[in-house]
């Protein structure tokens, strides 16, 4: 396991609201395979955090790879309408891609 999720994690039980550590903890996580707690942090993040896209994304590859499909379909879905909100067209075909391959 790396070190940078120990780090992370140390941050989040430092100050809980830091939604960044939460984001850079659930990046760590997916890199590692831990996939439930990447979708913890994700959800902690997204639920507080305006993301343009990305995050929900990520939040998507964790869900699918916990077979949890339906809710994948959902956080892209989220993603490209996030994405297209702050403009970023070539993220919101990059999801909506995926989506279709969901």
């Amino acid at each position: 396991m790396s070190a940078r999720i120990d780090v992370f994690r140390k941050m989040i039980a430092k100050d809980p609201a830091n939604l960044l550590a939460h984001y850079g903890l659930a990046n760590e996580a997916l890199k590692e395979g831990l996939w439930d707690e990447a979708r913890a942090h994700l959800e902690t993040y997204l639920a507080a955090y305006d993301d343009e896209g990305n995050g929900y994304g990520r939040l998507a590859a964790a869900l699918e790879s916990l077979g949890r499909t339906d809710e994948a379909r959902v956080a892209l879905r989220k993603g490209i309408e996030s994405a297209q909100r702050f403009g970023h067209a070539g993220m919101a075909a990059e999801l909506e891609e995926r989506l279709d391959a969901l």
